[in-house]
């Protein structure tokens, strides 16, 4: 499992993002080429190696008109007309991007049109922009969007973030750190503050992770590949960096590779069909596994223990899930880490229909399976059983492997 940690004690804003992303490619200059190319109005990237406290990294500066936000002398979007929300949606649409990037997007300038827009208490298609939505931020979402599709990532996981302190200048004004704005962006988020007087995560930084951030946390156990550093503008007595670690779960071969919560409840008065449908609804929801399990409660009582695995961040989801579906007035949460095999699924073309073969591998282990709903589906459509079904499937396919 492909993890991205993102370390932010200094906080984080698009380009330090951007930057830090671009160092962890094999082929840093193909990306800023594609960016150049884009076709965003006056739009130019620079890359440079910046050391800040004796810590190398990389600053991407985004030239508009030749102009970049450290030499402007006044509010950027003066310079710009590309500053409601139809205005920056006619720009995403129109780019030669993945319709996955479009919509990430999308949905970060909505999430920082809504904190706008609950800030000065009007309508989202009345909010301009002003700093965030000038050519240059969206460049970095842009940018930060095609950085994690290339890298595609299993799971990002981010740290607290330091935002700062004292008070920020910006057009309506000075205000408090964090700005209205980015304070409404990271709610239920870890943040802090420090020593340090200024702003140190913008909106565009805080939408960027809270969009892409499965958790937030400490590092995990990670075997670390490769680390990106990305600088920031300004310079404070502890360096001004964003790092980004990208590595593996765990190891994959000695330990546990991934921590799941199991969420468990007893349950002595429900009827079996009532049972039975809520483990259907949570199924449905995407838990990993769900499974019940007979039990004998106190004074002798037979009933019933639900329990539910899921992923760590998701737990609170379940548990409300848990909590609706049955009639227990409290539900049991344990972490625990996870030994899995490295998963993925394919799709063959074989004489009875196509078939879905998922395949396992790791701790010298590796097997693969039918995916039954496939088999089944063929085995009626044929008229013939599950185990004659699977025979001809594994023969075709083997066959196959041989002549390849």
């Amino acid at each position: 499992m492909k993890i991205l940690y993102i370390e932010c004690n200094m906080g984080a804003a698009g380009d330090m993002l951007m930057s830090a992303l671009l160092e962890l490619l094999p082929e840093k200059d193909a990306f800023i080429d594609r960016m150049n190319s884009l076709g965003l109005e006056g739009v130019h990237l620079d890359v440079r190696s910046v050391s800040k406290c004796g810590i190398n990294g990389t600053h991407i500066s985004v030239f508009v008109h030749g102009r970049t936000e450290e030499t402007d002398d006044g509010p950027a979007h003066h310079h710009h007309s590309h500053t409601t929300m139809r205005d920056i949606e006619d720009i995403l649409v129109g780019l030669p991007i993945s319709k996955k990037v479009k919509q990430q997007a999308l949905e970060i300038y909505s999430s920082i049109a809504e904190a706008e827009s609950k800030v000065h208490g009007c309508p989202v298609n009345k909010i301009h922009f002003h700093e965030v939505g000038n050519m240059d931020a969206v460049a970095d979402i842009v940018g930060v969007c095609l950085l994690m599709e290339e890298l595609s990532p299993d799971r990002v996981i981010v740290s607290s973030i330091n935002v700062g302190s004292g008070t920020v200048r910006c057009s309506h004004g000075v205000m408090p750190v964090p700005a209205p704005a980015t304070a409404h962006l990271l709610r239920n988020i870890p943040i802090y503050g420090g020593n340090i007087n200024g702003e140190l995560c913008t909106p565009t930084g805080a939408a960027l992770l809270a969009h892409f951030a499965d958790e937030f946390g400490p590092m995990p156990k990670m075997t670390v590949r490769k680390i990106g550093c990305g600088m920031g503008k300004k310079d404070f007595e502890t360096a001004n960096c964003l790092r980004i670690f990208m590595g593996d779960a765990g190891n994959s071969e000695n330990g546990p590779n991934e921590r799941v919560a199991e969420l468990s409840c007893n349950i002595d008065d429900m009827t079996a069909e009532a049972l039975s449908y809520a483990v259907q609804k949570i199924t449905e929801a995407g838990a990993k596994d769900v499974f019940s399990t007979p039990i004998m409660m106190k004074k002798g009582r037979l009933g019933t223990m639900i329990s539910c695995i899921c992923s760590e961040d998701e737990a609170e989801h379940f548990a409300a899930l848990m909590l609706r579906h049955t009639n227990t007035f409290g539900v049991r949460k344990s972490v625990l880490d996870r030994y899995v095999l490295e998963r993925n699924i394919k799709t063959y073309s074989t004489p009875l229909g196509d078939v879905r073969v998922k395949t396992g591998e790791g701790y010298g282990v590796k097997r693969s399976k039918l995916e039954y709903e496939d088999v089944a589906s063929i085995a009626d459509k044929h008229g013939l059983s599950i185990q004659e079904t699977e025979r001809r499937i594994w023969l075709h396919l083997n066959d196959k492997r041989d002549a390849e």
